[in-house]
């Protein structure tokens, strides 16, 4: 073939055929379910942002450091917000309720980007209240949600214990231990809880405690038990934590505390008949511990996220600022780089919370969730490793000055490492991930 012919056969680059083909094909995509995909808020998702970043601005961040060096729960901010709708039991509802899943995460991120001790004093609550929700029967949620939050004359926290002492990430070896009396209808808690945020001072607590110890996690449900309705619950050592400092942390003891039949979660019947399936050896629904913290995930990592943006803004504003040698020092690449990364990774995390909000809210649109490689754990550990990450990073930037209590950069890197530890561990994380894309039981 010659040179001539060969050109000769290239057809034309927009030939009418080509031209047809392309107006078509814009038509049909025209259409509603081509134009799923966005990025871009609502304007009433926009307006709720701007309402807890307001908050966050003039509220939470001029009461940061005050309340991490109290080591206190910071009742004052927490009224405040209750006053002003961001905590309470209609709060929650108003996160929830959304098609998107995107408003809680965003609430969480503003929320934690004004400082993480006393955001999760706000939230702390929310672990308990979604353990009754995704747990509980309607008449449950009727009866014991509004009170984990109590009223704006008498606001109240709640607790969600399940760590023990030596049960953390493996949830299968908790200890605890209900029995049930027939003779009273009562359920008879005794055990201990460790690492429990509001552990004592709330009233409502959620325990997972062992019916069938010789099922293992299968063996386990979760009981609502009112510290002002019983006796025997007493809170152990409040806990002196490295980070999160505003948010109450203790162990609580059970000691032959006695409830009604009624207060365990999803009702007797429900966990009698779970309970035949697995001494049958079928397969039964998962503990109450993992059941809760899959709903929560996404909600951490973006509590994370907003701590990460909280130190790249701060060391951002710092670089543009602070001189040496005659000039900025961002004007250094060494500087520069670093704050891209931050950014960069930053972002990466946010839209992986952001994906796995979404996929959580597939019930809400009517769908099934279809969590097929541990999109929830690839949210959470991603912006936990971020948050770390980033906030040492922000007082390398700030070299000596960034190691110091006057700057914020200290507090948020404290804050930031438990992101790595609770809600699972980055290596459970990854084990969750990793069994998920194998379809393999890892260990």
């Amino acid at each position: 073939m010659t040179v001539t012919d060969a050109k000769s056969t290239v057809p034309p680059a927009l030939s009418a055929d080509v031209m047809t083909l392309a107006g078509e094909l814009a038509a049909e995509r025209s259409k509603p379910e081509w134009r799923k995909f966005s990025l871009e808020l609502n304007d009433e998702q926009k307006e709720i942002q701007a309402w807890a970043h307001e908050f966050a601005a003039s509220v939470i961040r001029p009461a940061a450091s005050e309340w991490d060096e109290k080591e206190a729960t910071p009742w004052p901010v927490i009224q405040e917000a209750a006053k002003i709708g961001l905590y309470g039991l209609d709060a929650n509802i108003n996160l929830f309720i959304d098609p998107s899943g995107l408003l809680m995460p965003l609430v969480q991120e503003e929320l934690f980007w004004g400082d993480a001790g006393i955001g999760m004093s706000l939230m702390g609550t929310g672990l308990a209240s979604s353990a009754i929700f995704s747990n509980g029967t309607p008449e449950q949620w009727s009866e014991w949600l509004p009170r984990c939050y109590g009223t704006l004359d008498d606001v109240k926290v709640a607790a969600f214990c399940s760590s023990e002492p030596g049960a953390g990430s493996d949830v299968s070896a908790i200890r605890t231990r209900a029995t049930y009396d027939e003779k009273t209808d009562e359920w008879v808690i005794n055990g201990q809880k460790a690492w429990a945020t509001n552990g004592g001072i709330a009233d409502i607590h959620v325990v997972v405690a062992s019916v069938d110890p010789t099922l293992g996690s299968k063996g386990q449900v979760a009981f609502v038990v009112p510290k002002s309705e019983v006796k025997g619950l007493e809170m152990g050592t409040k806990l002196k934590k490295h980070g999160l400092r505003a948010s109450h942390t203790a162990d609580v003891f059970f000691d032959n505390v006695r409830i009604p039949g009624k207060n365990v979660l999803g009702g007797k019947e429900k966990l009698d008949a779970r309970l035949a399936k697995a001494r049958e050896g079928g397969s039964s629904r998962g503990n109450a511990s993992m059941a809760t913290f899959e709903m929560t995930r996404h909600i951490v990592g973006a509590q994370a996220v907003g701590i990460a943006r909280a130190a790249y803004e701060f060391a951002l504003d710092y670089a543009k600022g602070r001189e040496q040698f005659g000039r900025p020092i961002i004007d250094n690449q060494g500087i520069a780089f670093k704050l891209a990364d931050m950014a960069m990774e930053i972002d990466a995390a946010r839209l992986l919370v952001w994906r796995a909000a979404f996929m959580s809210a597939a019930l809400m649109r009517g769908e099934q969730p279809d969590y097929r490689n541990g999109e929830g754990s690839m949210a959470k550990l991603k912006a936990g490793e971020v948050a770390v990450k980033v906030t040492e990073e922000a007082i390398q930037i700030l070299g000596g000055n960034g190691y110091t209590r006057e700057y914020p950069v200290e507090r948020m890197h404290r804050d930031s490492k438990i992101y790595t530890i609770f809600e699972g561990t980055s290596e459970i994380q990854r084990l969750v991930i990793s069994r998920a894309i194998s379809g393999m039981r890892l260990r």
